[in-house]
C-alpha cells in the first residue's frame, strides 16, 4: 500500500483559501487564530508547505505526525515546521482546538542575516512528540511577541516594517531555544531515561557482532532506536552532558578499545577490525585524538 502524495501548499494565500480564511493581509507573514480555521474531509491528511510554521496548540482533538511519531496535543504545546517538511493530521470528525499559528514565507527573510540563522535552529527538525511545553509565564511572553508581529503587518507598511517583524521573529526563536534548554533540564526523569537507554544501546552494540558487520553505529541509527529525532537527541545530550551523539559514540568506542588493548594480545590492526574500522590507521588517528596517546603507547603504559 503506497503512501498518499502530500498536498503541497506553496503560499500563505493558498493555506488561507484551503482553511476558509480571508485573503492574508501580508503575502509573506500571517498570524492565524486556530478558532477561525476549518478542516475539510476526514482520515489522514498529509501536507508539505513551502514556508515556516510556528504554532501554539491547545485542546487539540486530532493527532499530528511529523518527524518520527504522532502526538496528541491535549496540552498547550509549541512546535515548529520548516519548509519542505512532511506532516500529517489524523482527522476523525470536526477538529476543535485553540491557539495560534504563525506563517513565515522564506521570501520575507531574503538577503537578511536571519535567512541563514533560522536554518540553524535545531528544533525545526524535532519530531512531534518533542514539542515545546510552555509554562504559563512563558506562554504569555511568546504570545505577546506573536501579537506584536500581527500588529506590525496589520499597520501601515513602511520601510521599517520588515525589519521590525524579523526582529520580533528572531526574538521569538531565541526565547524558544531558551525554553527548550529549560525543558531539557526540567524534564529530568524522561531525559535521564534516554541517557540510560543510550548507554545500554551503545554497550549492547559494541558487544555484539553488529559492530563487526556494519561498523560504527550512526547518529541516525542511535536516534531511531531511542525513538527520538537526531536533532533532538543531539541538543539534549549537548545540554545535559556537553557532548553530542557522535562524541558519545566515540567515547564508547575508545572505552572498548582501551579494554581490548589492556586485556588482550590482539594487534592494533585486529582490534581496529573488531571495532568496525576498515583501516587501522583511521582507528589509531581517532584513538590518539581522543586520548593523546597512540594505541601502542596506551598498551605499553600497562607494562
Amino acid at each position: 500500500m503506497t503512501a498518499a502524495t502530500p498536498l503541497r501548499i506553496k503560499t500563505i494565500g493558498e493555506l488561507h483559501r484551503l482553511r476558509g480564511l480571508p485573503k492574508p493581509e501580508h503575502p509573506l507573514v500571517s498570524v492565524i487564530d486556530f478558532g477561525t480555521m476549518r478542516y475539510i474531509g476526514d482520515g489522514s491528511q498529509t501536507f508539505v508547505q513551502d514556508y515556516y510554521a510556528i504554532s501554539l496548540k491547545k485542546d487539540f482533538n486530532a493527532k499530528m505526525r511529523y518527524g518520527q511519531q504522532s502526538y496528541d496535543f491535549d496540552e498547550g504545546v509549541m512546535f515548529f515546521i520548516a519548509p519542505g517538511q512532511v506532516f500529517s493530521i489524523e482527522v476523525d470528525g470536526p477538529i476543535q482546538h485553540s491557539g495560534w499559528l504563525l506563517l513565515i514565507h522564506p521570501d520575507l527573510l531574503w538577503n537578511k542575516p536571519l535567512a541563514r540563522k533560522i536554518t540553524q535552529y535545531e528544533f525545526f527538525s524535532y519530531s512531534a512528540n518533542e514539542a515545546l511545553y510552555l509554562s504559563e509565564k512563558e506562554e504569555t511572553m511568546i504570545t505577546g511577541i506573536i501579537q506584536g508581529i500581527e500588529q506590525e503587518y496589520r499597520s501601515n507598511i513602511d520601510k521599517f516594517s520588515q525589519d521590525v517583524i524579523l526582529g520580533q521573529l528572531e526574538l521569538l526563536l531565541t526565547y524558544s531555544e531558551r525554553f527548550y534548554h529549560r525543558q531539557f533540564i526540567t524534564r529530568r526523569v524522561a531525559n535521564h531515561k534516554i541517557l540510560i537507554r543510550l548507554e545500554d544501546l551503545l554497550t549492547e552494540y559494541f558487544n555484539s557482532e553488529t559492530l563487526l558487520e556494519k561498523g560504527l553505529p550512526t547518529v541516525q541509527y542511535i536516534a531511531e532506536n531511542l525513538n527520538v529525532s537526531p536533532g533532538y537527541l543531539g541538543s539534549l545530550l549537548k545540554t545535559l552532558t556537553g557532548q553530542n551523539t557522535q562524541q558519545h559514540i566515540h567515547e564508547k568506542l575508545i572505552e572498548k578499545a582501551k579494554e581490548k588493548l589492556s586485556t588482550t594480545d590482539l594487534s592494533v590492526s585486529e582490534i581496529a577490525y573488531q571495532l568496525g574500522f576498515l583501516h587501522s590507521q583511521s582507528f589509531s588517528k581517532l584513538f590518539k585524538a581522543k586520548t593523546n596517546q597512540s594505541p601502542l603507547e596506551f598498551r605499553q603504559s600497562f607494562n
